[in-house]
């Protein structure tokens, strides 16, 4: 009987082992066996990206090339790998816009880019990426030079989008995010923390799907808080660092009914807000879990009484540095949120000990910490998972 090794397995096979290999050196490995093994690894890879990389997607996905990414290596690279889906080329500061002709290759199979900080991408590029990438589902163009024109171009080619980053990108507005939310319809998260020009009216008649959105440091006003939540699919909001137009009944759009799937809410450094957007949240997002309310210093007792009172499913809450938290205002959130299971809490300059240890007393089943969280709920990258 003819003896028989791994080398008279099926191609397909042999593609089933590559793709189940978890280790970065037995990836690159696996095609200097021989030149019919070096094809499969070449058809098989789905993701590459660089060590340069802020996040890695996935480790088998890395590549050993030098970390100064040029147009000729990405030309070489995806000549080589034409069936990739997810694609990242985040920190590769030297590439430009005519880098990006090499998109072809993989073309109409990628369906994730990132692109963050690659300073050297303009809208030139984002045209060319939306010619050849039609199914792209998740864009991050964090620091790109990008505007209004580019994100449109974009939009309007890739309509299957899901999830965009556009954190940092100073040229995008309101405009821009209007051709965005109206194009795809099946957008699920979009982060535009720190984009200076956005007041989130460009949410208005937003997908039903839309579900997470970072706004944090933007200049949103009234009509652009109702705007990101016109969906009515929100789930995960983050305003923190909320502008000054944003006045103490500025929130109450959030508890009209429009947000009542919402579980997760940052209004940290929120100064303004009063208690008639908290009472507002309060009785109308009943499924909140998480609410970080840090520095809100507006909050007085009637805004906690109103947590207390409706906030039933409420596990977390915020409320480090408050200067208007009050012992009668921390003996509301002990008589109520009774699914409460942590408490954030430091810096409430009016708390008396002897209230403190009172909710310690009578709450045990809450976890009291003293740190001061930035940053609260899901990553974005958790979105873009496929």
């Amino acid at each position: 009987m003819e003896d028989v090794s791994i080398i008279h397995l099926p191609d397909d096979c042999l593609s089933f082992i590559f793709q189940r290999l978890d280790n970065v050196a037995d990836h690159d490995s696996f095609g200097l066996t021989c030149h019919r093994w070096l094809n499969i690894q070449n058809i098989s890879r789905r993701s590459l990206q660089f060590q340069c990389s802020f996040t890695v997607l996935n480790p088998a996905s890395l590549s050993q090339t030098n970390p100064d990414v040029n147009s000729y290596h990405l030309h070489r690279l995806l000549t080589r790998f034409q069936w990739l889906e997810h694609l990242s080329l985040s920190g590769c500061t030297v590439l430009n816009d005519s880098s990006l002709a090499s998109l072809s290759y993989p073309g109409k199979r990628l369906h994730s880019l990132h692109l963050d900080c690659c300073f050297g991408i303009s809208d030139d590029g984002i045209s060319t990426i939306a010619s050849f990438c039609p199914n792209l589902r998740v864009v991050s163009l964090y620091r790109c030079n990008i505007s209004d024109t580019g994100l449109e171009t974009l939009a309007t080619a890739s309509l299957s989008l899901k999830c965009v980053n556009l954190s940092y990108c100073p040229l995008v507005s309101d405009l821009g995010i209007k051709a965005l939310s109206q194009a795809c319809l099946q957008l699920e998260s979009v982060k535009v923390s720190n984009c200076k020009s956005i007041t989130g009216v460009g949410f208005n008649g937003c997908s039903p799907t839309l579900g997470y959105v970072d706004a944090e440091s933007c200049q949103l006003e009234p009509k652009g808080i109702t705007g990101i939540i016109s969906g009515g699919g929100i789930e995960f909001l983050n305003i923190s660092g909320g502008s000054c137009y944003i006045r103490k009944d500025g929130l109450v759009p959030i508890g009209s009914g429009i947000a009542s799937k919402l579980r997760i809410l940052n209004l940290r450094m929120c100064r303004t807000v009063g208690d008639e957007s908290i009472e507002a949240i309060a009785k109308g997002c009943p499924l909140l879990q998480e609410w970080n309310l840090a520095l809100c210093h507006e909050v007085k007792v009637t805004g906690w009484e109103a947590v207390g009172k409706w906030c039933r499913n409420l596990k977390k809450l915020h409320v480090n540095r408050c200067r208007n938290l009050c012992d009668q205002g921390l003996l509301a959130l002990r008589c109520g949120c009774m699914n409460l299971q942590i408490l954030y809490m430091n810096g409430n300059v009016r708390l008396t000990p002897t209230a403190i240890e009172m909710f310690r007393l009578h709450r045990a089943d809450i976890t009291l910490r003293t740190e001061e969280m930035m940053v609260i709920g899901p990553d974005w990258r958790l979105y873009a998972q496929e």
